[in-house]
Parts: C-alpha cells; sequence; structure tokens
C-alpha cells in the first residue's frame, strides 16, 4: 500500500478519520458505496501520487472505472480541505535550520488551450512547486504551484521561502 499511495496503513486510517470527522454541508456529495472511505482514499492517494488512469486503478480494486472517477472527484477536495492547516508556509521555515530546496513538475493531462503550463524541460503539461525539507528528509514546505513553463526561480522567489533565512543554510 505504501508504494502506491506514499503513505502507510496508519495514515491512511488518520486521514480518513479526518476527513469523516469534519463537519460538511448536509447535501455534501459523500464516495462511492461500492469502494467506502478507506478504499477511496487509497484509489485517490494512488491517483495523485502516479498518475494512474482510472481504469487502471479500477481494475486492481476490481470495481470500474466509472466507481474510481467520483471517488477521486469527492476525495481530492476533501484533502485539500482537511489538511490545509498541517502544510506549513514559508514564514514558517526555521532561520536555524539546514535545508534542501527543489522544484517538480505536478504533470496534468494535456491543456491544448493553456500552453503556460507545457514544460520544455519534462515534455508534458502541469504545474510546478518547490518543496524543501531538512537534510533529515523531513518535509518542511511545499510552495503554491506555478504554470509548468515557468523556471523553479521564478516560484522560489514569489514564494519567498529563502528571503528570512541564510544561503549557507539551503541547497
Amino acid at each position: 500500500m505504501y508504494h502506491a499511495t506514499g503513505f502507510r496503513r496508519d495514515e491512511i486510517i488518520d486521514l480518513c478519520v479526518l476527513i469523516n470527522s469534519a463537519e460538511r454541508d448536509p447535501g455534501f456529495q459523500k464516495w462511492p458505496p461500492i469502494l467506502g472511505l478507506f478504499k477511496s482514499v487509497i484509489v485517490t492517494l494512488a491517483y495523485m501520487r502516479h498518475n494512474r488512469t482510472q481504469a487502471e486503478i479500477g481494475e486492481s480494486f476490481g470495481v470500474s472505472q466509472s466507481a474510481i472517477s467520483p471517488a477521486i472527484k469527492v476525495i481530492t477536495p476533501l484533502i485539500a480541505e482537511d489538511l490545509t492547516d498541517y502544510v506549513p508556509a514559508a514564514d514558517e521555515l526555521d532561520a536555524d535550520t539546514q535545508y534542501i530546496v527543489d522544484g517538480t513538475l505536478l504533470p496534468c493531462w494535456s491543456w491544448a488551450a493553456r500552453p503556460e503550463l507545457y514544460s520544455g524541460k519534462h515534455k508534458t503539461t502541469g504545474m510546478k512547486v518547490q518543496v524543501a525539507c531538512t537534510i533529515y528528509g523531513q518535509l518542511a514546505w511545499i510552495s503554491d504551484p506555478v504554470n509548468g513553463n515557468r523556471h523553479d526561480n521564478l516560484g522560489l522567489n514569489e514564494s519567498g521561502a529563502l528571503l528570512t533565512l541564510n544561503p549557507e543554510d539551503w541547497m
């Protein structure tokens, strides 16, 4: 499960508890009953981590693509909403800590009408984010996304993450 989602089973259970215990509007759309919450979260995390097709994920879980699609559609915004408080902001970075900073492209489907999402380096479309972790590999910060055709330095400069940090303490 870890290799498919990037989460251990106990972390997925914690995420399910967080999703299930959050207050929602009475008419909010729930995950597909055929999958339930736990499998819907796994499906969504696997989809986000590996960009696998929904039909392929459905095959892995013994359901059709038409069961996978609503699970991803419902769970993705719930994860984003419920984990917002856990995402560190740039101004929360410790000035006395050494960080490794790197940019990555989060691929998306082709947007012919949105050429600003096309990354020539990666030869695909997506959004770029900057990620900072400690030298021990602990995630410390993730930037807001910028268009895929922009250089990593643009996202880093726009975030202001390094303004208060000593350049000797990051690479």
